[in-house]
């Protein structure tokens, strides 16, 4: 995959130099009480980036690393569409850095992998996350029952979001 270049930010492929600055970016509270991962965060960076269903981009801010974004496909015809997954060092949250970055990954699933849907399940209870989502043009589509743990244990709901093509405000 090529670097992929938005209005503030460089997605690129993740690299195992990386997983220290992702890991310690997951370990952060506001992170970690919505990407669990276990006690090694370093390790669950690894898993992700060896797990060959999964594309993981860093996401780079100027020359600092500030997140990753991942995506997935499912390609079977009848079904076919994408999912994505992100995650920001709040120290750079408020800044559009977040929706730029979904953004840039959106088009380029769209228009060079030729998906006509995208999808992204935020916890119901991130206003955060799901507001950046809206601003590419994520739309609600239900919530999901008990849909994660969280680590405190219990289940949590989660929000079901997703854009078609003609959705994305570019």
């Amino acid at each position: 995959m090529t670097v992929l270049r938005g209005v503030h930010v460089v997605l690129r492929p993740s690299v195992r130099e990386d997983i220290p600055a992702l890991a310690a970016i997951r370990a952060t509270p506001e992170v970690l009480s919505h990407w669990r991962g276990g006690d090694d965060l370093e390790a669950a960076v690894a898993a992700d980036l060896e797990d060959s269903g999964i594309r993981c981009l860093t996401v780079l801010h100027g020359e600092r690393i500030v997140g990753m974004i991942q995506w997935y496909a499912e390609e079977e015809p009848d079904y076919r569409h994408a999912g994505i997954d992100v995650f920001l060092d709040p120290a750079v949250h408020g800044r559009g850095l977040g929706s730029d970055a979904v953004r840039t990954l959106a088009r380029h699933l769209i228009d060079d992998h030729g998906h006509h849907r995208l999808i992204i399940d935020p916890a119901a209870d991130n206003a955060v996350a799901i507001r950046c989502y809206t601003k590419v043009g994520f739309r609600p589509v239900g919530v999901m029952r008990q849909y994660e743990r969280g680590p405190d244990g219990s289940w949590h709901d989660g929000l079901l979001m997703d854009l078609l093509a003609s959705d994305l405000i570019r």
